[in-house]
């Protein structure tokens, strides 16, 4: 059995939460604590992903970073370089599905406390910068750490954009999804169900955790009160 697909989703699925995660949260702080014209547009394109066929993103993300698109056209004139039928490519297509899960969870952190406590560490002569990984971080930890899971488990099992904008190619950009669309396609059914159950596992343990974790800081915070 060639490991391979395990490897490489783990690589890509790696990959996209940090980057998710990174922007998910500097994001969903700014958003959530500005009025601004147009926020509910610009919060409702960030969850579009969410609710669009994955065909559809895929598309869109082919569209701009294709070679005659005018991302991809940009890169291969600059840098003569490809995104379309790359690993990068598939990163992307993680990234850009799981974004609404992980910018969702971290809105929603975000407005679960009293702003004021932050305020309060601010007079008090604080830096934002410290604020934010003293007071803000820990308030908001269990939603982010949510958000972290299933952006995770999101960008592990990604299959429609991902076929789309990078295609299927054997050690390059076969992620476990695309290896059983791929081993169904070619009968073989041993393999398919070898890597069904283990990305299975890999979800449910990932989603076992989360729950289990909830629940101990749930009846941790009961008590304490």
């Amino acid at each position: 059995m060639d490991y391979t697909p395990l490897f490489l989703s783990l690589k890509i699925a790696s990959i996209a939460t940090a980057v998710v995660v990174f922007f998910g949260i500097l994001i969903a702080r700014i958003i959530s604590r500005n009025q601004f014209p147009g926020k509910r547009i610009l919060e409702s394109l960030l969850m579009l992903p969410l609710v669009l066929p994955p065909t559809v993103v895929g598309f869109g993300l082919l569209y701009l970073f294709g070679k005659n698109g005018p991302i991809g056209s940009l890169l291969l004139q600059l840098f003569d370089f490809q995104i379309v039928f790359t690993w990068v490519g598939a990163v992307i297509a993680a990234i850009v599905v799981s974004f609404p899960l992980m910018y969702q969870s971290a809105a929603a952190s975000f407005q679960n406390y009293d702003p004021n406590i932050e305020n309060a560490a601010l007079t008090m002569g604080a830096s934002k910068w410290r604020v934010f990984w003293t007071v803000t971080f820990p308030l908001a930890w269990p939603g982010l750490l949510a958000g972290l899971v299933l952006t995770f488990a999101r960008a592990l099992g990604e299959f429609g954009a991902t076929l789309m904008i990078a295609g299927y190619i054997p050690n390059q950009t076969e992620t476990i999804p695309l290896a059983i669309y791929f081993a169904v396609d070619s009968g073989n059914m041993e393999e398919a169900v070898f890597w069904v159950i283990g990305i299975i596992a890999v979800g449910f343990s990932a989603i076992l955790w989360l729950n289990w974790w909830s629940g101990r800081n749930i009846l941790r915070f009961t008590n304490d009160k």
